[in-house]
């Protein structure tokens, strides 16, 4: 029983930390990277597409960026797309590609994007936290209802609390890595 809930809320936390990862790729760092953008909604005949499926995206330089869409006539939406978000970066289009030129990040960014970087963290912790407290309650729920002893309980009270700090410091560790990969010159 205790086993079986261990056992899920370890995949829940391991899918949370895979979603911040995923979160933390999309902040911008000094550096051109094709995460930046490819997923990105860019709204496609009508219906909101990321456009990785739109376009190849590579990045040639280390401050550029190539968007290369396999329909010419999503040209003008992907630059709209582009436009629109939080970037900041404004989209050169010679008909064949669009290029986006990655721009050093200025001190005052670079701090923005660490405490957006800390905030998403902070929103994975939460994430974290809100797992351990379900099986948390499910353990009590079945130590109520006699299906585990009280050792039973306390047993994976801890096994819960050391797969929870295993987890947190997992999400601290890639957000250090984030903070000092903005913060890099």
């Amino acid at each position: 029983m205790v086993p079986e809930l261990l056992g899920e809320a370890e995949s829940k936390m391991t899918k949370s930390v895979e979603a911040l990862r995923r979160e933390l790729q999309t902040l911008r760092t000094g550096r051109a990277s094709p995460t930046l953008v490819e997923r990105l909604s860019v709204e496609y005949y009508g219906a909101p597409t990321p456009l990785q499926q739109l376009a190849t995206i590579h990045a040639p330089e280390p401050r550029l960026l190539v968007i290369q869409p396999y329909d010419k006539g999503a040209f003008g939406a992907i630059e709209k797309a582009i436009l629109k978000s939080d970037l900041g970066l404004n989209p050169t289009n010679d008909g064949r590609v669009i290029r986006l030129n990655i721009p050093p990040l200025t001190e005052e960014r670079r701090r923005e994007m660490v405490k957006l970087a800390r905030r998403r963290v902070e929103e994975g912790r939460v994430a974290l936290r809100n797992i351990r407290r379900d099986a948390h309650k499910d353990m009590t729920d079945f130590e109520s209802e006699k299906m585990i002893s009280e050792d039973e309980l306390a047993r994976g009270e801890d096994q819960l609390q050391r797969l929870t700090d295993r987890f947190t410091l997992e999400a601290d560790k890639l957000g250090q890595a984030k903070e000092a990969e903005i913060m890099e010159v």
